[in-house]
């Protein structure tokens, strides 16, 4: 096994469990104020978790000209790994909203948004991959 095949399926373990999370607590009725501060933030954990899972995955395939986010995700769409890749960008684009600023209208707004959106999107490239494992 190279060390390659090695770091995407580490980082893949680590992206599960970060999932885990992010699924337990979108379960949590009613979320209040700390809760939704968790639910992003066990949001960004997985987002940035999974563009590195893919980064790395597609270095394993032989991809290895990437190695931003916009990057990964791109190559991933182009290769079939994702299926939205506008929706993949709109996540990168909210995640590194929420990473600089803490507005309690915009997490609202983004809250519904992980839920709604980019959970899913977290989810299908999970069941994707998990297979490979």
């Amino acid at each position: 096994m190279s060390e390659q095949d090695i770091r995407w399926k580490q980082r893949f373990s680590n992206f599960e469990k970060s999932l885990h999370f992010l699924e337990q607590t979108i379960q949590i009725p009613n979320l209040d104020f700390t809760q939704k501060a968790g639910l992003i933030q066990f949001f960004e954990i997985s987002f940035e978790l999974s563009w590195n899972v893919l980064k790395d995955y597609l270095a394993e395939q032989g991809l290895s000209d990437v190695h931003f986010p916009r990057d990964s995700i791109k190559k991933a769409f182009e290769t079939g790994i994702i299926t939205d890749g506008h929706s993949w960008l709109e996540a990168l684009k909210n995640r590194n909203l929420t990473s600089h600023t803490y507005d309690e209208a915009l997490a609202d707004k983004v809250v519904d948004l992980i839920i709604r959106n980019y959970y899913p999107l977290l989810k299908q490239l999970y069941q994707r991959l998990k297979p490979e494992m």
